[in-house]
């Protein structure tokens, strides 16, 4: 059989940021439609880290199964804490079609979704960004979040300073501060993109009319302070993200899942996205397929059009 193999620069090449922007919102209604087939994701755990094993399938488009390890510990090997794989099948011969790099997806897909509810839901009139966490993720929220408000000033916060302002040196209009505190108040979006096992940010810091983002992943804890997800709105991609991990969200384990408003159901009218100016809105990620699925399908059919690539044969 013959296989499409893309590298991680073929990938970064071939997906266009604001075309994920808009097939997330096409998945997100897609899987609040139940039109998604998403068997809930598994682990596979060892002493320095664990893998996730993810696939989904719209009809129409390709069986993606998307196998992700998180080793926290590689920093100081010098390898990336994320690290993945996508593969696709033919849905009507389950015939392996193509192997992508899945680790920029990853990371981009994750932050776009984060972006997109900021889209949704932050005050049209939000003109400054926090981003706590200078990392891969800090990164790729800093390129996606511009894309979707006009922000005029970006503080960028981390545990290592020099680590903050490297990536507010991506965007003139960003900048380091030495707090995650200093880079809060007074912002109208404030992003969590960090490895922290236990609360980042404080709801006192919040202003009124602030929409918070959280994607980080650290069972049994995390980022998100459970007082901020009690005073604020709280949104979800699906409301799998209330099941223990590595299925949901440490964060949301025993709240009601009806508190939730599946970012899909904002998409197609059925729920509310913000109601006021003051309103605190809160987005927590879980990181669904459904994300990779439709990341993989534009870089795949992108790289057919292009002819980009190395076929192999197995």
């Amino acid at each position: 059989m013959d296989v499409l193999m893309l590298s991680q620069d073929d990938v970064t090449r071939l997906l266009d940021l604001d075309d994920l922007l808009e097939a997330l919102v096409e998945g997100f209604k897609a899987l609040t439609s139940g039109q998604v087939r998403a068997p809930a994701r598994n682990e596979i755990s060892v002493p320095a880290g664990f893998l996730l094993a993810m696939p989904a399938h719209v009809p129409g488009g390709s069986i993606v199964v998307k196998l992700v390890s998180i080793f926290h510990g590689n920093q100081r090997l010098g390898l990336p804490g994320h690290q993945a794989l996508i593969c696709l099948f033919d849905p009507e011969t389950g015939a392996p079609s193509a192997v992508m790099d899945g680790t920029y997806i990853t990371a981009l897909r994750t932050a776009a979704a984060a972006a997109l509810s900021a889209r949704l839901l932050a005050r049209e009139q939000a003109r400054t960004l926090a981003i706590i966490g200078a990392g891969v993720q800090g990164a790729a929220h800093l390129r996606m979040f511009t894309r979707v408000r006009d922000f005029t000033e970006i503080r960028v916060a981390s545990l290592d300073l020099a680590d903050a302002e490297c990536v507010a040196a991506l965007d003139s209009r960003a900048r380091a501060v030495a707090s995650a505190e200093q880079a809060v108040r007074g912002a109208d979006v404030v992003s969590l993109c960090t490895t922290a096992a236990q609360p980042v940010v404080q709801y006192a810091w919040l202003t009124p009319g602030t929409h918070v983002t959280s994607v980080g992943y650290m069972p049994p804890d995390g980022e998100l302070a459970r007082e901020i997800l009690e005073h604020g709105r709280l949104f979800v991609e699906t409301r799998a993200a209330f099941a223990a991990p590595p299925v949901g969200c440490a964060e949301l384990r025993g709240l009601d899942p009806e508190r939730g408003t599946e970012l899909g159901e904002v998409l197609l009218g059925l729920r509310a996205g913000r109601q006021s100016p003051g309103e605190l809105t809160v987005y927590k990620s879980m990181g669904h397929a459904v994300e990779d699925l439709v990341a993989a399908q534009l870089v795949l059919k992108r790289a057919i059009a292009d002819g980009a690539g190395r076929v192999v044969s197995l």
